[in-house]
């Protein structure tokens, strides 16, 4: 992911397969494309990694605890 977009979402009511479609539906109607790549802090991860309607997650100590960094990823996952 070469650019993204920086999302603060700090509703505690709110879970976080919830707050990755919101800032997902923004940048897709910002931007005109879907993202499928999020970073967010550890800590925001309840049990394992999973993706969040078809957004990849991955923890990253450089996002700040409630923010999420969308983009699109460039090349493809190996799994």
């Amino acid at each position: 992911m070469r650019t993204g977009m920086l999302w603060f979402d700090n509703d505690p009511r709110t879970d976080l397969p919830t707050k990755v479609m919101r800032a997902a539906a923004y940048y897709q109607k910002k931007y005109g494309t879907a993202p499928n790549l999020c970073f967010v802090h550890p800590s925001m991860i309840q049990d394992e990694v999973k993706p969040a309607n078809g957004i990849e997650l991955r923890p990253s100590r450089q996002v700040l605890p409630n923010h999420l960094w969308l983009g699109v990823n460039e090349l493809p996952t190996t799994t």
